[in-house]
């Protein structure tokens, strides 16, 4: 399901399949490590389990928990939630070739699953950990999605999310400037002329919508608490050398309402959300994460 691009049949919306035949990043090992890391930190914080997960990726955060990518493609990010203790990891996708990629060499530790979002194969209430990230915007209704994931994720549960912004001005797939600001047609136009694609697939959302399509989700956004201590999040690479450094150390003095002002146009909310109200647990941060919405 994850590696579901918006494809165009005249004006209808359709499912794109085997994504990860024509994206090469999904095929990016050491990246895709890179963001598990990252993901596992952040679920480490909220479940006040980031004391034992050094780098994000101990053995222990995610200790005794079922947990779920869904979108997982080649299976790289499920094997690490495998990795850190999950009592059970599933990975879902409608891509076939990623999905027998992910089984010939993580299938021992993580069952596989070729689903698609809307109708996931779980029980009501059983996963303890999901995990979506950056997938929303390649799926046909995203919000079905939304709720299907309300709908398995346990009562004391948690939903980790990467979600890409509309409003971000350089759009994350294609490297073109403004591009998810275009309704489809133009942006069609726009990514034909650049030579990168034949359509624009991808449909994003801005904060606002994101909330709604959360509506039924108490929301908490770690987007500014990865960025001010990237250190602590197995984010290294977001602020590299010492220029980097002072653009970190920069962005954890700033008072929080300057950043907010930022959130319309921040390029990725990195959020958790839960179905009954919960708070973080993990420890002090410069940016500590922020509530985003209550039901």
């Amino acid at each position: 399901m994850g590696t579901i691009h918006l494809g165009a049949v005249g004006t209808e919306r359709v499912a794109q399949l085997e994504y990860s035949e024509i994206q090469a990043a999904m095929l990016d090992e050491a990246k895709r490590r890179r963001k598990a890391a990252k993901i596992i930190a952040v679920l480490a914080h909220f479940l006040g389990r980031d004391a034992a997960a050094g780098d994000g990726a101990s053995a222990a955060v995610l200790d005794g928990l079922t947990v779920a990518d869904i979108g997982c493609s080649a299976g790289f990010i499920a094997d690490e939630l495998a990795s850190a203790g999950a009592r059970r990891a599933f990975g879902v996708d409608i891509d076939v070739p990623g999905l027998r990629r992910a089984d010939e060499r993580f299938g021992e530790r993580v069952e596989f699953v070729c689903a698609d979002g809307t109708a996931l194969p779980f029980p009501d209430g059983s996963m303890d950990v999901l995990v979506l990230n950056h997938i929303y915007e390649h799926v046909v209704d995203p919000d079905a999605v939304v709720r299907e994931l309300h709908r398995v994720l346990a009562d004391d549960g948690v939903l980790y999310l990467g979600l890409g912004n509309r409003l971000g001005v350089m759009e994350p797939h294609y490297k073109l400037p403004f591009l998810s600001y275009l309704p489809p047609s133009l942006a069609d136009r726009y990514v034909r002329a650049s030579g990168r694609a034949d359509h624009y697939y991808e449909r994003f959302r801005t904060r606002r919508g994101l909330r709604r399509m959360l509506g039924d989700f108490h929301v908490w956004d770690y987007s500014f608490p990865v960025l001010a201590s990237p250190e602590r999040f197995a984010g290294g690479e977001l602020f590299p050398g010492a220029a980097g450094r002072v653009a970190q150390g920069t962005l954890a003095r700033t008072p929080r309402p300057a950043l907010r002002a930022l959130l319309p146009v921040v390029p990725t909310y990195l959020w958790v959300a839960t179905k009954t109200p919960r708070r973080p647990l993990g420890r002090a941060l410069p940016q500590p994460p922020e509530p985003v919405r209550t039901p």
